[in-house]
């Protein structure tokens, strides 16, 4: 079988170093996931992209880029995406002020996302860019300050065809996509960057609700990521790392059948598994035993660290021991939802883009 790689690392800087190389080398290591601290122009990050696919081709070159404050690339060039909000807030006009009437607005607010789509694909995949962790399907319940204004709404019909229309603008671009975070991270306060978020919610108030967008995409998904956060109505653990939430329901129940994806390792809600303090590799096992096909570690190759990677240096051991002594064993099918998310058209290049006619129509759709 062709080897599974379900590490997803990080690099320090502007362009990659020895030690990046090795990394990224190792059979284990399936993509690179790009920060604000890999940016210094379009020229740079096209060059650094190019390093890495000299490394590998098949490596699948991540960023988060959503629009709003998450949006890693934001100079030289590249378009200031809207928070996703402001589609929603597009759709709730209705044609207020116009003479279209209601329903107006949902339509505007559906091409809206369209464009975004386009234009946010189009550019990365300009500078050598694969793929980006967006949309963002939690429901805006007002209540969680680390999902905000990247919610589309807090109506889950209209958080599903916004969602849909951006994903078919990333589709012209050649990009897939990917929901996050399932089952739904808006509901609770607490941010799993810095803490364990518990959503005591029954399991059909999530289904009815949160959870409602991954059903009616199942065919448009390209891969999820599911959040740090405990349900326990439904598990123990936090969602990414319980075989309940990723294959009893989101692929046996809502219809699931593309990638998932951890969320970052690092992460306080990734950190604490039944009660138990857990090393990066007990968390990457669990999460792939789980049903995630790959696992995220961010942020730990940062300049001027004095660790210096050595926690990616130390999954990627860990990992390998997992395998020989068999307490992880590789998926080919985790490696073949993996693949299907690297591009598979040629991107248009920078300067052809912009004069583009399709690229100059979205731009003139965004809000």
């Amino acid at each position: 079988m062709t080897q599974h790689a379900p590490l997803i690392i990080d690099v320090a800087g502007l362009s990659l170093s020895k030690i990046d190389r090795q990394r990224l080398k190792h059979p284990l290591v399936g993509g690179i996931i790009l920060f604000a601290r890999n940016w210094q122009d379009r020229a740079q990050l096209t060059q650094l992209c190019l390093q890495i696919k000299k490394v590998r081709r098949d490596l699948l070159i991540c960023v988060d880029h959503e629009g709003g404050h998450v949006q890693r690339f934001k100079t030289d060039g590249f378009t200031h995406l809207p928070p996703m909000r402001a589609l929603g807030e597009m759709w709730l006009q209705d044609g207020k002020g116009g003479k279209a009437g209601e329903g107006a607005g949902a339509m505007q607010a559906t091409n809206a996302a369209s464009a975004c789509g386009y234009v946010l694909g189009a550019e990365l995949r300009a500078c050598g860019v694969d793929f980006s962790f967006t949309p963002v399907l939690d429901l805006d319940f007002g209540e969680s300050g680390v999902i905000g204004d990247r919610a589309f709404a807090r109506d889950p019909r209209m958080v599903s065809l916004l969602a849909k229309s951006l994903m078919h603008g990333l589709l012209q671009s050649g990009m897939a996509n990917c929901g996050k975070h399932f089952p739904g991270h808006g509901f609770v306060k607490a941010d799993s960057h810095t803490a364990i978020p518990v959503d005591k919610r029954s399991l059909k108030a999530i289904l009815n609700e949160d959870a409602a967008p991954y059903g009616w995409l199942n065919t448009t998904l390209s891969s999820v990521m599911p959040a740090h956060v405990i349900y326990p109505k439904v598990d123990t653990r936090p969602a990414g790392f319980s075989a309940k939430w990723l294959n009893d329901i989101l692929r046996g129940q809502l219809g699931f059948g593309g990638a998932i994806f951890s969320d970052d390792l690092s992460m306080a809600g990734a950190r604490l598994l039944d009660g138990q303090q857990v090393s990066y590799t007990q968390a990457a096992v669990a999460a792939l035993n789980a049903g995630c096909d790959m696992v995220l570690l961010c942020n730990q190759c940062l300049p001027n660290s004095e660790l210096g990677g050595r926690a990616v240096d130390e999954l990627i051991e860990g990992l390998t021991e997992a395998q020989l002594k068999g307490s992880w064993q590789p998926q080919e099918a985790g490696e073949e939802r993996r693949r299907a998310l690297l591009p598979r058209t040629p991107a248009t290049e920078w300067d052809a883009l912009m004069v583009q006619p399709d690229y100059m129509h979205a731009l003139s759709l965004i809000p």
